[in-house]
């Protein structure tokens, strides 16, 4: 395949999933003319990386109205091995692959936002590390939340967490604000007194909605639309529904995945100005001297990881490209668990020590913080390294 069909697909193809396995390909058509527009210059790079940067600085400044959507295709890959991944490692969920997948798609973006170019060489490499650890963040959160009762969850969450969620579900600020009053009323009165943690809290009593409702009735000419003398009733109504509202903001029910739809008639296609890429081109040169120093960079671990000893080569291998434990690689390669622990940080170490020693050659001064962004660094190439990142059918 030609370089420039390469990236034109990976910019406007989103995948299609059926009996919970990936399917094939579908283009976007605007997306692919997007892309074949932008491409149409000469000297526009073909490389990936260039334009997935590219199109994240627009999406950054809001300054393409396609960037959006030319990233969410691009991520396409990240989101499904990490939904693959999920699969394999939490079996005992009722979670499908098209669920996990799904769930991914509505992390983009939060990838986008976190992702940090400058920090970062790879936004393909980091969303597929990124998007697993917020898979995994969002089950043990789900998993924690499903074991509470309603007021635990409402002991648990903070402020912010709560005005979201309640402006999520549509009601006035006047409503927000009698809903919050009684939520700190009831936070404030139901303490944790029995044994057992926050999450075997027991049913709270009438006098425990009469004292919030007491409270609440206290504290009410605070609002600034101030209202009636509630009943401890209404209180309890308000807060169980409060609690519905906050599982709602939090966890949102997963839908399957659907086909996609291709409809060319439902928008109409403003393509960018054609000179456009080669203007942004000329102004991400920085992009390009980075992309090389950052293959510079690659060459100096791969020949670091090469002349590592067989042992710590293995252990690196099991750990990144198998994903096994210290425990597991313990178990596989007979070594004691101090053995492995202590190669694995050895081998982290030595490869760290080769790009400041790269670094120092060539004249660049490294601090502590630098340091610790060229560790992050490291972890991604070693994942990036061992791991597999094409999707096939």
């Amino acid at each position: 395949m030609h370089p420039r069909q390469e990236v034109t697909e990976m910019f406007s193809t989103f995948a299609q999933l059926e009996t919970d396995r990936f399917s094939k390909w579908l283009t976007d058509s605007q997306l692919r003319r997007s892309m074949q527009n932008c491409l149409s210059a000469s000297e526009v790079s073909y490389l990936e990386n260039f334009w997935a940067l590219y199109w994240h600085k627009h999406w950054q400044t809001q300054s393409h109205r396609y960037a959006s959507m030319h990233l969410s295709a691009y991520l396409q890959e990240p989101c499904y091995w990490a939904a693959q991944k999920t699969v394999t490692k939490f079996t005992n969920s009722l979670y499908s692959l098209a669920d996990y997948f799904q769930m991914a798609i509505a992390e983009v973006e939060i990838i986008l936002r976190d992702f940090n170019p400058e920090k970062s060489s790879n936004l393909k490499s980091y969303a597929t590390m990124a998007m697993f650890s917020r898979l995994r963040d969002i089950l043990r959160q789900r998993k924690e939340a499903d074991i509470c009762t309603n007021w635990a969850l409402l002991r648990k969450i903070s402020k912010k967490v709560l005005l979201e969620a309640l402006e999520q579900a549509g009601l006035s600020q006047s409503a927000i604000a009698q809903h919050s009053l009684a939520w700190t009323c009831f936070k404030n009165l139901y303490i944790q007194k029995q044994p057992g943690g926050i999450n075997n809290l027991p049913q709270p009593n009438r006098q425990l909605w009469e004292a919030v409702a007491n409270s609440y009735n206290h504290l009410r000419h605070q609002l600034t639309l101030p209202t009636g003398q509630c009943k401890p009733e209404t209180i309890e109504q308000w807060l169980t529904q409060t609690a519905i509202y906050v599982r709602a903001y939090l966890f949102p029910p997963v839908r399957s995945v659907d086909a996609f739809q291709q409809d060319d008639s439902t928008i109409t296609l403003d393509l960018p100005n054609p000179s456009s890429p080669i203007a942004d081109a000329i102004a991400l040169e920085d992009i390009q001297t980075r992309q090389n120093q950052i293959s510079q960079m690659y060459a100096v671990l791969l020949e670091a990881l090469q002349l590592m000893d067989a042992q710590s080569q293995a252990v690196l291998k099991l750990y990144y490209q198998q994903d096994l434990t210290q425990q597991q690689i313990m178990q596989q390669l007979r070594m004691s668990q101090p053995t492995v622990s202590r190669r694995l940080v050895k081998g982290r170490e030595s490869l760290l020590a080769a790009l400041i020693n790269w670094c120092q050659e060539l004249n660049i001064s490294v601090n502590p913080n630098q340091i610790k962004d060229m560790s992050i660094a490291l972890e991604e190439w070693l994942r990036n390294h061992y791991g597999s990142f094409n999707m096939n059918p």
